[in-house]
């Protein structure tokens, strides 16, 4: 027999949640086969058998926290078997009656009757229903069933999740509603809340004339699309613009390490991805590599992976630089914070018509975006900050130096 134990995922991840078993105890598993799934802090991994044989017992349970190197479940040699069949209530002998005739027509149809588990009872229910749960902080020894078993499926936690959660508080009997937050949302607040207590974050702001920006992607999407068959969008233009200002003021693209500063060569570009369960940021490589279409592709793909939760931690770390677009959900103008330990994040907003004067005598009406530049002051000036900053506005204003600067 062998233990199976969670496994070292990352240096910063320490312990994670049983999100659902894959397999039950009896099944046969071969070596490299998945048999649970693993939530951590920063994305769902599977973990697999290290050796083929049966699936002797399970050490913890669905929604139990384990922590790296904790053994939770036992395979060994031997036959797969079927579950056991559940035990049967011992009854009492009686003596026997006399048959009665009953007309078809007058029995009563079964009707499902909602079955709540009794507190403190483990409940059952499918991976799905203990998953949604978790999510949504529900207890499910709350949730009704009509399963005639009791079995908690995961449309019935939908319905229980739908209904008006509403309790009283104790102290001024108002309804509020209590939640619990999910793994990820936790490590999301501590990271953020690290971030403005541990650094001296200031933000600088900007506008950009997007026209140039505008009139090239409309005269030259179609036949990017038909030769890279993929999309050309903005982001594109600023990472490519990010990368040349990074290149330019070098303790943008740094990091604070002790008493040192660590200036990084490479340009790995983090995009903020916003998700169901929260916001991750995916690194997209040696941007400085790698031409407009290849960035566009290596974009849609970790956007992809990330709102189908099929992010490896490899695709969240070691980014230098982030940039983040509030101006997908309509934000005309916000303060990005740090993602730590990066000392600079640029944040992008929506495009918005707004009257520009050209000259002493025309004003037109322009598509204007704001942009804004947080950044860590213990290492990083204002002159530099606002160098920046103007270095990315001065680029997508002329993307044909952009051009050149790729």
């Amino acid at each position: 027999m062998a233990e199976i134990k969670v496994p070292e995922l990352a240096e910063s991840i320490t312990e994670g949640t049983i999100a659902q078993w894959l397999k039950k105890p009896g099944d046969y598993v071969e070596k490299g086969e998945s048999i649970c799934e693993l939530e951590t802090d920063k994305v769902n991994v599977e973990i697999m058998a290290e050796e083929s044989g049966v699936l002797q017992q399970l050490l913890a349970n669905e929604g139990d926290t384990v922590a790296v190197g904790q053994a939770i479940a036992i395979i060994g040699e031997g036959a797969a078997s079927a579950p056991p069949a559940p035990e049967k209530a011992p009854q009492l002998a009686e003596e026997p009656k006399p048959a009665v005739p009953v007309d078809r027509a007058e029995q009563p149809a079964p009707q499902p009757v909602a079955v709540a588990q009794a507190p403190g009872q483990r409940p059952i229910a499918s991976p799905a229903a203990r998953k949604m749960a978790r999510e949504k902080g529900i207890d499910l020894t709350q949730v009704p069933t009509v399963d005639p078993l009791g079995r908690v499926r995961k449309q019935d936690v939908a319905s229980f999740a739908a209904q008006p959660a509403a309790v009283p508080t104790a102290e001024a009997g108002k309804p509020v509603i209590r939640e619990k937050m999910s793994r990820r949302r936790q490590t999301i607040a501590k990271r953020l809340l690290e971030v403005t207590q541990t650094t001296a974050m200031l933000t600088t702001f900007n506008e950009i004339d997007m026209s140039a920006v505008i009139d090239l992607r409309k005269r030259k999407k179609d036949k990017f699309f038909e030769e890279h068959d993929v999309r050309l969008g903005f982001m594109s233009f600023f990472v490519k613009a990010a990368v040349a200002a990074l290149k330019k003021y070098p303790y943008v693209n740094a990091e604070i390490q002790g008493d040192e500063i660590l200036l990084k060569k490479y340009y790995d570009i983090g995009v903020a991805v916003s998700t169901d369960e929260g916001l991750v940021v995916p690194v997209v490589r040696d941007c400085d590599r790698k031409n407009f279409a290849e960035i566009e592709r290596d974009i849609a793909e970790l956007a992809a992976k990330a709102r189908s939760n099929k992010l490896s931690l490899a695709d969240l770390q070691g980014g230098t630089f982030t940039i983040t677009n509030g101006g997908v959900f309509g934000s005309l103008l916000s303060t990005p914070l740090l993602n730590g330990p990066q000392v600079g994040i640029l944040g992008m907003h929506s495009i918005k018509l707004r009257p520009v004067a050209i000259d002493e005598e025309r004003i037109e009406n322009r598509p204007m975006m704001y942009v804004a530049l947080s950044y860590d002051h213990r290492i990083i000036d204002g002159k530099e900050a606002v160098g920046f900053l103007k270095t990315v506005k001065d680029l997508i204003e002329n993307p044909e130096d952009l051009l050149l600067e790729s």
